[in-house]
Parts: structure tokens; sequence; C-alpha cells
């Protein structure tokens, strides 16, 4: 009976950690705690992966860069297991992703809903070797990105002329340069300050980052596309996740991960996105801000004024042995932009 006892202990002892098996991923990204992005999108997520592991699967967050370094750092803090998940974008490591750079070309997102939705099937059709020494979670834009400024009202396509702007991704600094403005690169934490002290005139970015950074506190005009058009800018953001950390799990845990990511995970943060939008419109007109949208014949002005963007971008990545014409042309089809 000992013996028996003894051989019962031992083979628990061996199936005892296989199936009660913890991980505690860290999930880093570049924006406050209170940004939708953490609150509505991968709290929700890490709490979906507890609940269908039985708690075997736990996060904690970092946010704001509380590992320390740039956000042109995530990728590498996930690449080398600073990090087991980040939330970055890949224009904040220029020329390093240049397929994906496609959905960043001027006029390419009308709406977080459907340009998450493109995105994911983007990747999945014409960026996957771009990734291929991360675990891919999810693929996402941020919807198109509006322009706030301190002091300078925007009405018209001429308005861009000489304003210094805060941009998030190489090729929207060319964009707004093709506009006529002066593009300025500084992290995300920065530009609030940044338009308080008339250091840069505005930004360029997505209304879910309005209210997280207190934008609308120093950016009293804000301007943009007519409902259901293309903005001038959007930025491609991603959750990545390291590898080796993902490929040491067992089978179980990484079916739960897989079937709460990809192109389920997109769309939800398409979705909250688009809802944000509609918050932080609200909450910036109640503030006494003005927004104002371009007219038809502005939009096509511009459109023109940005064309060499996507060419010169052409050119580039096909000196990369890109077919660049091919890949904007499969991002517009995608996106409904064509």
């Amino acid at each position: 009976m000992i013996a028996r006892f003894a051989l019962a202990v031992g083979a628990l002892a061996l199936s005892t950690p296989l199936l009660a098996q913890e991980v505690t991923l860290k999930v880093a990204h570049f924006l406050p705690p209170a940004a939708p992005a953490q609150q509505k999108v991968l709290q929700p997520w890490c709490e979906t992966l507890k609940k269908e592991s039985a708690g075997r699967i736990a996060c904690q967050m970092y946010p704001a860069m509380q590992l320390g370094g740039t956000p042109a750092q995530l990728v590498d803090q996930v690449k080398n297991g600073v990090a087991d998940i980040v939330w970055t974008a890949p224009g904040y490591s220029a020329g390093r992703f240049p397929a994906i750079e496609a959905f960043e070309l001027p006029f390419m997102v009308s709406n977080a809903t459907s340009g998450n939705r493109a995105m994911w099937k983007y990747y999945q059709q014409n960026a996957q070797s771009e990734f291929s020494a991360f675990k891919v979670l999810a693929f996402m834009t941020d919807g198109g990105q509006a322009t706030h400024t301190g002091k300078t009202e925007i009405k018209t396509a001429a308005d861009w002329k000489g304003l210094k702007l805060r941009t998030s991704t190489r090729l929207g600094a060319k964009t707004l340069a093709a506009l006529g403005g002066s593009p300025v690169a500084m992290p995300p934490a920065q530009v609030t300050e940044a338009i308080a002290k008339g250091v840069v005139d505005g930004a360029m970015g997505a209304w879910e980052v309005v209210l997280p950074t207190k934008l609308d506190e120093v950016a009293k005009f804000h301007v943009q596309p007519p409902a259901g058009q293309a903005f001038p800018s959007t930025t491609v953001l991603m959750v990545l996740m390291n590898k080796q950390k993902f490929d040491a799990l067992p089978a179980d845990l990484k079916a739960i991960i897989d079937k709460n990511s990809g192109a389920v995970l997109s769309e939800s943060f398409g979705k909250v996105w688009d809802e944000e939008n509609l918050t932080a419109h609200k909450k910036v007109l109640a503030r006494g801000n003005k927004i104002n949208e371009f007219s038809a014949a502005d939009m096509e002005a511009m459109k023109k004024a940005t064309a060499g963007v996507e060419q010169e971008w052409i050119k580039q990545v096909g000196e990369k042995g890109l077919d660049g014409k091919k890949l904007a042309a499969a991002a517009r089809e995608l996106a409904g932009q064509k």
C-alpha cells in the first residue's frame, strides 16, 4: 500500500505542473493606463484569457513605457523577452517593416472598424514574412488621424502651410510635408506639453488618444474629412508576443490565445476606436472646442498634393525587393479606397 501511495504521489507530482501551469504575461505599451487601448481592449482581453484558462493565464500591465526605453524600442523589448506582449506601432521603427507601411499611405483609412478588418487581411496576405520573429496577435489602424491645433484653425487645404505638427510615422511626415506643413517627431507623452509651450502648433492624431493625453485641453481646433471619407494619415498598430514565450506554452493555452487573437482582437480594437471617436467628439464640443470638416474641393486638392508620397514609397520599397505598386493596390482594394 505504501509503495502504491508513493507511486500515486509521484505520478501526481509529475502531472500537476502540466495541468496547473500558470503564466503571467508582461504586457507593455506607450500610452497612459487610462487609455482605451488598455482599459477597453487589452485588459478585457486578458480577463478573457484568464477565464477561459481557469486562471492559468494572467497579465501584468506596464503602460507608459514602465519597462523603460522609448516607444521605438517596444518591438525589440518583446523580441528579446523584456516584455512578453507589446502594443505598439511598426512605424516607430522606421524602415524596419516596409510592406506593412502600405496602410499608412495618404487617404487609406476612413474608420477603424473597416480599416482594422482590412488591415488584418492585408497582413495575412502580404506582410507575414516581415514578422516571422514574433507571434503576431493583432494588427490594426488607429482609424485615421484628425488634426488638432492650439491657436491656428485649419479650415481649408491651404491652411496647412507653415504649421509645425507632430506626426507619428515616416509616411505621415511625408504626407504633412506634401500638404505644406512641417512635421515634428516626438513621443505621444510629450505632445500636449509641446503644444502648450508652443513648440509645435498641434498634432495629427487619432481621436482615441485625445482624452487620455488631455490633448483637448491645449488643442482648441480640430479638423477632419467628412464622415465616410479617408483621413490624410493613419498609423498602423500591432500586438506582438515573444515567440519563444508562446512556443513554450502548453497546447491548450496556445489554443486559448489563438482563439482570442487575430481578426477577433483586431476587430475589438476597431469597435472601441470608433466608439471613442464619438465620445471624444462630444466631449471636445462640450468643452467649447471647434471641429471643422474639409470640403469636397479641399479633399480633392489634398489627394492631388499627396499623390507623390505613394509614388515615392513605391520606388523606395522597390529598392528593397518589394512590389510597391502591387502592395499599395492591395491595401487600397482591401480598404475600399481604390
